[in-house]
C-alpha cells in the first residue's frame, strides 16, 4: 500500500538502513526530518527486523516552551528542532557536557561571532573524518545520516536547516555546504552569512518589512500571529538566540500530564442483556403514548373552553 502511494523511496531506505556485515549487528542511525502541514519533526531512528526504533524525538510544537510561538515550520524553525533533538539525544546518552557543539555566539563573545560553516576533525588512529568540532579521546561523537524521505532536496531546502541544527547540537552527521542556502553552483563558492540570516530568520524579517511598506492590509492578514503575539521584524534574531539558548538549559521533552481525577468515570458501562433493551424500548413507547394522551386531552378542553 506505501509503495503504491509513494511514501517511502525503497531503493534509498535500502541503502538508508543496510549495515556492514562487520558491524556485529550494530544499529545505523538516521535523522529523519518530515515536515507536516504546519510543524518540523526530527526524530534519531535505527532499524530492525521487526520495524523502526526512535531513539529521541523533537516536534516543532514543543518550541512555544522556548519562547517560539509563531513560525513553526521555516527555515529557522527546522534549525531549533534539529538542535532540540541533538541535544536532547545526547542529554539522554551522557554526551551532552563532551560534545557540546556550535554555541560560540550563544557565550556573548563579541570577538567570536556564529559562523554556519562546516566544522571537521580527524581521528589520526583510523584516519576517519568527524562532523565535530573537537574529538574527545574516550567517547566518539555519536554518529547518524540524514534521512529526507521523498522530500526535494534543493539548495536552501528546511530539511538542511534541521541538519545544521542537529550538527551544531553535537551530532556527527556527514554533509557538505552545497546544499545550504548560500551556496552557489556556478562560482562554487559558499557565502555563509547568507545561511546565517536564514538560521536567525531573517528572509521572515525582510518579507515583513517588505508588506508593511507594499501592502499593510496583505502584512496583517499575512503575519496575524506575528502581530498578535507582538513578533516583529527586529525582534527576531534576538528571538531565535533566546531560543537557542534555552534549548541547550533545558532539552528535556515535557512530562506528561498524569490525571488526577477519578477514573471510574472513565469506565464503560456494564453491557445490557436482550432482555433489558427490550424493556427500556416498551418503557419508551408507553412514555411516548401517555404524552400523547395528555396533549390529546388538553387539545380537547382548549375546544370546550
Amino acid at each position: 500500500m506505501y509503495c503504491a502511494e509513494g511514501k517511502t523511496d525503497y531503493r534509498a531506505r535500502k541503502r538508508l538502513i543496510t549495515q556492514d556485515k562487520n558491524k556485529y549487528n550494530s544499529p545505523k542511525y538516521r535523522l529523519v526530518v518530515r515536515f507536516s502541514n504546519k510543524h518540523c519533526i526530527c526524530q534519531i531512528v535505527y532499524s530492525e527486523i521487526v520495524g523502526d526504533k526512535v531513539m529521541a524525538y523533537a516536534n516543532s510544537m514543543e518550541l512555544p516552551r522556548y519562547g517560539l510561538e509563531v513560525g513553526l515550520k521555516n527555515y529557522a524553525a527546522a534549525y531549533c528542532t534539529g538542535l532540540l533533538v541533538a541535544r536532547r539525544l545526547l542529554k539522554k546518552l551522557g554526551l551532552d557536557e563532551v560534545y557540546e557543539g556550535n554555541k560560540t555566539y550563544e557565550d556573548g563573545d563579541d570577538d567570536e561571532e556564529y559562523s554556519p560553516t562546516i566544522v571537521k576533525c580527524k581521528n589520526p588512529e583510523n584516519k576517519r573524518t568527524y562532523y565535530v568540532d573537537e574529538l574527545d579521546d574516550d567517547k566518539n561523537p555519536f554518529h547518524a545520516i540524514l534521512d529526507v524521505g521523498i522530500i526535494t532536496t534543493s539548495t536552501g531546502s528546511r530539511v538542511f536547516g534541521a541538519l545544521k541544527g542537529a550538527t551544531d547540537g553535537g551530532l556527527d552527521i556527514p554533509h557538505s555546504e552545497k546544499r545550504f542556502p548560500g551556496y552557489d553552483r556556478d562560482s562554487k563558492e559558499y557565502d555563509a552569512d547568507v545561511h546565517k540570516e536564514r538560521i536567525f530568520g531573517e528572509h521572515v524579517a525582510e518579507y515583513m518589512r517588505y508588506l508593511m511598506e507594499e501592502d499593510a492590509s496583505k502584512y496583517k492578514t499575512h503575519f496575524k500571529e506575528y502581530i498578535a503575539n507582538e513578533v516583529e521584524a527586529d525582534d527576531l534574531e534576538e528571538l531565535y538566540q533566546d531560543v537557542h539558548k534555552k534549548i541547550r538549559e533545558d532539552p528535556a521533552a515535557k512530562p506528561k500530564a498524569v490525571y488526577t481525577g477519578d477514573k471510574s468515570t472513565f469506565k464503560l458501562k456494564a453491557k445490557k442483556s436482550l432482555a433489558d433493551r427490550k424493556a427500556a424500548i416498551e418503557a419508551k413507547r408507553e412514555k411516548f403514548e401517555e404524552d400523547s394522551e395528555d396533549e390529546e386531552e388538553e387539545e380537547e378542553e382548549e375546544d370546550d373552553e
